[in-house]
């Protein structure tokens, strides 16, 4: 078996704005970078092998501050990691996708990337990482969007809520028959934090 411990990233400011962000390079804000810190923290006293990052820069300064912590591991940038591609709709907010193509904006053709493309790339990413590293705990960096879409696939027994919390940690153990969640959308190392947290 190997585990995967998937880590979305620190907020950023087109997350408190609800823009789509997908491939847009939109890094962390203070807050964001706060964050990180405090899960890179709480990760530096578990037991990891290897990280993992989507290059995409609000996930890679996540994953960084994460390595200073754990300095002595590998650590990887793989673009197959990265976000759902949101196509016209990215750096939009709800309200305008409205305003410009109506409220039943999510059946047009915008651009998005396909779910099975996303799938795809995850899956090819999971299945690479289990041939390399067999039996090791795999930390991922990466985004909200993507990982929801590869718990389904992992888990497909279990329904997981789809706003999955900045800087949340969620750990899969994958096996041979069937794929064990441990530990979903967890922020405890947040609790503390003095401000209110925006939403995803």
């Amino acid at each position: 078996m190997t585990t995967f411990g998937f880590v979305r990233h620190g907020v950023t400011a087109w997350n408190k704005e609800k823009r789509a962000q997908g491939s847009s390079d939109i890094p962390l804000d203070e807050e964001g970078i706060e964050m990180a810190a405090r899960v890179a923290k709480r990760l530096s006293s578990e037991q990891w092998d290897i990280i993992c990052t989507s290059p995409q820069l609000r996930a890679k300064q996540t994953a960084e501050m994460i390595a200073e912590r754990l300095p002595n591991l590998p650590f990887h940038s793989d673009s197959r990691l990265r976000e759902v591609g949101g196509g016209l709709i990215e750096g939009t907010t709800e309200a305008e996708r409205i305003a410009k193509w109506g409220e039943s904006w999510r059946e047009l053709d915008l651009g998005t990337e396909p779910f099975e493309e996303v799938i795809a790339r995850g899956v090819d990413f999971l299945e690479e990482m289990k041939a390399k590293y067999p039996g090791k705990r795999i930390l991922v960096v990466s985004h909200g969007g993507f990982i929801w879409r590869l718990l389904g696939v992992l888990i497909p027994e279990r329904e997981f809520e789809k706003n999955l919390q900045n800087t949340s940690v969620t750990v899969v153990e994958v096996q041979e028959d069937v794929n064990l969640c441990h530990l979903y959308n967890c922020t405890k190392h947040l609790s503390s934090f003095s401000r209110r947290l925006p939403p995803p």
